[in-house]
């Protein structure tokens, strides 16, 4: 039976690992052929082989998100070669995620988390949206973060990942009258090898929350799988809340 995403071609952005591996994995189970991005090939390669044992189609292109905006651009005309001439769905899932109170963030910081979180994915749709636009379709869905809706939190993180949501309702209004539907996916506080390290506090930050557990990168593909299908034909600069209500516990 032919998957939601059937034929279509998918970038994810820092899909080696974590959230964006699970959404990789994910888009091609529904019949996408994706690219894969990130900066360690041999962690791409892995991930190609797992889609492809699974009857799936990826390709590897590295790329470093926090370079300089050519080197962006760069990555969205090797992917769309890759991908037989054009993107049909734009996953900007790259992300840094500081820890540091606001006034102890290094400039350097600033810089590298505005360039990977905000930047990059302003560059990235710059390069890649009008050529779906001038197709007259095209899906791109932004990764943000829960704790853009709240104050507790790194205000620099919580920061950039507001701005996605905005630039999810900005491009929205600008792409969608030509076909093109841009939203954002709020994951909530979820389990990955990155963020296992840290178990004993995610679980207390779940405590007392509607689903009263851990998200897993599943529970956030799913949600990426379909904003991106046409199951969401008419959702428009929405962000889709997949935090196991963690909102509802919290004042916003």
């Amino acid at each position: 039976m032919p998957g939601r995403l059937q034929d279509r071609t998918a970038l994810v952005t820092g899909s080696t690992s974590g959230i964006g591996k699970g959404i990789a994995l994910a888009l091609a189970a529904e019949g996408a052929h994706v690219v894969i991005n990130g900066r360690d090939a041999e962690r791409g390669a892995a991930v190609v082989a797992e889609i492809a044992a699974g009857g799936g189609r990826a390709d590897f292109v590295a790329a470093d998100l926090g370079a300089a905006p050519d080197a962006v651009r760069a990555l969205a005309a090797e992917a769309t070669a890759v991908l037989g001439g054009h993107v049909d769905v734009l996953v900007n899932n790259a992300g840094i995620f500081p820890s540091s109170p606001n006034a102890e963030v290094s400039d350097a910081t600033l810089d590298a988390v505005l360039a990977v979180n905000v930047r990059a994915p302003h560059v990235l749709t710059a390069a890649i949206a009008p050529a779906m636009a001038a197709r007259g379709s095209g899906a791109i869905v932004n990764v943000g973060s829960w704790v853009a809706s709240i104050g507790a939190g790194t205000a620099l993180y919580s920061g950039s990942k507001a701005a996605l949501e905005q630039f999810s309702r900005s491009w929205a209004f600008e792409y969608g009258p030509s076909g093109v539907r841009v939203n954002a996916i709020a994951p909530g506080v979820t389990l990955t090898e990155g963020t296992a390290p840290a178990r004993e506090i995610l679980d207390r930050m779940v405590a007392g929350t509607p689903a009263g557990r851990l998200g897993t990168p599943a529970d956030i593909a799913a949600g990426v799988v379909y904003l991106a299908s046409d199951e969401a034909s008419f959702v428009h600069g929405a962000t889709l809340q997949v935090d196991g209500g963690a909102l509802t516990t919290r004042p916003r």
